[in-house]
């Protein structure tokens, strides 16, 4: 595992790639919202751009598949890439969020309203930064046909503009319907905007994080690179279908893909996606990021807030899980960092890593307008070779809940020359069943809490003694039938820029577990600090490894937030 930071001024096209917007039954302020995707500001490329339509008008090869989605994308890498060019007038892409925000789908017009298929499709509009549209096309019997542009679809409100200028424009995206709560009731499961982004839910969860089709260039100091992408193909499907299948040509500057997703909603939801990647000659990427996750982490327990807020806790996910080639299980709390930092898992063959929700009581949160407790996690499990590479956490700044500032995803160490086809398999699990995920009987690191070091003092009083001490604990079934005497220990370790103060294990019988207390001093502030621990009972592991990073300050703001460094309580002034 390394960590680094990435010095300098962060780069705004990169870090727009963290900015969301929501689109909801939409309501107000710019705010995430369950029911809509959210929208990345960076995106500039939901695209047809320049591509010859004319091929595309309709396919007619019996068994429309993966297949003839790879042929076209192995087309376009062996081609110069062409940038898309908007076709968006001034009214439509000067629009403020506002504005967008008006343009309904009408319900009545959904894709397949009149079939009996508990499935149904609704669209995006252009506008704003959404401003080249994506075609969409329908398989019926083998054949793909085009889903063609209709203002019809859509409830304008009490938008002002020359409605003619409508039939110019097209799709930006599309949304999924299925009766995931309750029979009858048409709920969104799946949304596509914004470049390569997704989201998914399943029963009684409202969207969080997101998937994103690749990322290119993330957390470097120099522009991202935002593959999108520019046409899907979806099966009609038949009454007794409990899967969607679609299919999805992706297509940036450096890169092509061929993608074939089948979405089985549930009471959590799941996306099996099979990817086929390909270099444009004399591509290079330096990050080349598989099944990337997209989220936000403003703060919570393990890194509090520096000013007084009701919420206990402001995220969509708070820790990344991997689970190693090997069999080794880690949890890597999330931060919020002072500058973009960069940290990797090196692996071969990960057997799953994904962006997790722990903890699901209210009382976390509090939070009855955003329900963070309702938001799932996304769990990745690959379904074929991966080869040797890493996993690596993007952490970038942000000052408040509506810029996604986490990122994961899957790096492979070596890359096939260009035009050579990468496959990719892998399905996503859209839980809020964590422990679930964590497999060997082992136990999970449930919580942790950041806070002053303190002693006792022979008058009984606990006084702050100078260190810094995180309480950790840990619960699941290895701890859940041990007696409060069996001999568990804890393995702790840190780099060389902590020293370690002093430990205790004791039982937690609250949540039939164990809580470690974990104190330490920090000698250089401006570098990381990287703390690990696990549970044993003699030579068995109990749980898996937690294993918490202190994000660097940069070296001009440490000799003034030196205190909020350590603790965070109040606000520098």
């Amino acid at each position: 595992m390394s960590t680094r930071s990435v010095a300098g001024p962060c780069d705004t096209a990169r870090i727009s790639s963290a900015r969301r917007i929501s689109a909801s039954v939409w309501g107000g302020s710019v705010r995430r919202k369950p029911g809509f995707a959210r929208l990345a500001l960076a995106v500039g490329s939901l695209l047809l751009g320049a591509l010859g339509t004319s091929a595309f008008a309709q396919e007619k090869p019996a068994g429309f598949g993966l297949e003839a989605v790879t042929a076209r994308a192995k087309a376009l890498a062996d081609a110069p890439y062409v940038a898309p060019v908007s076709n968006l007038p001034d009214v439509f892409g000067k629009m403020q969020f506002f504005d967008y925000q008006k343009m309904q789908p009408r319900r009545e017009r959904f894709v397949w309203s009149e079939l009996e298929t508990p499935f149904k499709l609704a669209f995006y509009h252009q506008g704003m930064q959404f401003n080249t549209p994506v075609k969409i096309n329908e398989i019926v019997d083998g054949a793909a046909q085009e889903i063609p542009y209709d203002p019809g679809r859509f409830d304008f409100g009490d938008l002002h503009f020359d409605r003619e200028q409508t039939s110019k424009l097209g799709w930006a995206g599309f949304r999924v319907t299925y009766p995931i709560n309750r029979p009858g009731k048409d709920d969104e499961i799946m949304s596509l905007l914004g470049a390569s982004y997704f989201r998914v839910i399943g029963k009684d969860q409202i969207y969080g994080l997101s998937g994103r089709g690749l990322a290119i260039d993330t957390g470097l100091p120099i522009a991202e690179e935002f593959p999108a992408f520019r046409e899907f193909w979806i099966r009609r499907p038949a009454p007794s279908d409990k899967s969607l299948t679609f299919y999805a040509l992706l297509d940036s500057p450096r890169a092509t893909g061929a993608y074939q997703f089948t979405l089985t909603p549930g009471s959590e939801t799941g996306l099996e996606v099979k990817a086929r990647l390909f270099l444009r000659a004399g591509a290079t990427p330096t990050n080349f990021g598989i099944a990337p996750l997209t989220s936000m982490f403003l703060y919570g327990p393990n890194q509090p807030p520096a000013a007084q807020n009701f919420r206990p806790a402001i995220h969509d996910s708070n820790g990344l899980a991997i689970h190693a080639g090997d069999g080794r299980w880690l949890w890597r709390p999330l931060n919020n960092p002072a500058m973009v930092t960069v940290s990797s898992f090196e692996t071969k063959n990960p057997k799953g890593f994904g962006l997790l929700q722990r903890g699901r009581e209210f009382s976390r949160y509090e939070d009855l307008k955003d329900r963070y407790d309702l938001r799932p996690s996304a769990w990745i499990e690959p379904t074929n070779d991966w080869g040797k590479g890493q996993v690596r956490l993007v952490e970038i700044p942000t000052a408040d809940e509506t810029n996604d500032n986490i990122v994961a995803y899957w790096a492979p160490d070596t890359l096939p020359a260009p035009g050579q086809a990468m496959p990719f398999d892998y399905r996503i699990r859209w839980t809020m069943d964590e422990p679930s995920i964590l497999g060997d009987g082992l136990s999970q690191a449930w919580q942790t809490m950041r806070t002053k070091g303190e002693v006792y003092q022979s008058n009984l009083i606990r006084a702050d003694d100078g260190t810094l001490a995180f309480l950790v604990d840990f619960k699941g079934p290895s701890l859940r039938e041990l007696p409060p005497e069996a001999p568990v220990t804890a393995r702790v370790g840190a780099n060389d820029n902590v020293a370690i103060v002093g430990t205790e294990l004791q039982p937690h019988p609250a949540i039939k577990g164990w809580r470690l207390t974990y104190r330490i001093k920090v000698k250089d502030p401006t570098k990381p600090a990287e703390l690990q621990a696990a549970l044993e009972l003699g030579p068995r592991v109990l749980t898996e490894t937690w294993s918490l990073q202190l994000p660097p300050l940069p070296p001009a703001k440490f000799a003034k937030e030196t205190e909020r460094y350590l603790n965070l309580f109040k606000v520098i002034e």
